[in-house]
């Protein structure tokens, strides 16, 4: 079954609504959030492949 959609209710929400959400400030944290991931890849993942291939050499054997 699907929900029915409510056009009245959509009616209710006027742009002034506290309620409404921070839409800019959403972007903003997204923003950080992914330029953080990119900077913590970028000092980490070279460390990260350097211990991914010593384990895997020493299970396989060939370190």
């Amino acid at each position: 079954m699907h929900p029915q959609h409510d056009a009245a209710a959509d009616q209710d929400v006027s742009p002034l609504d506290p309620e409404r959400g921070d839409v800019p400030g959403w972007v903003l944290v997204t923003l950080m959030t992914a330029g953080m991931v990119v900077a913590l890849w970028a000092v980490a993942g070279p460390l990260l492949e350097g211990a991914f291939r010593q384990a895997i050499a020493s299970v396989t054997g060939q370190g």
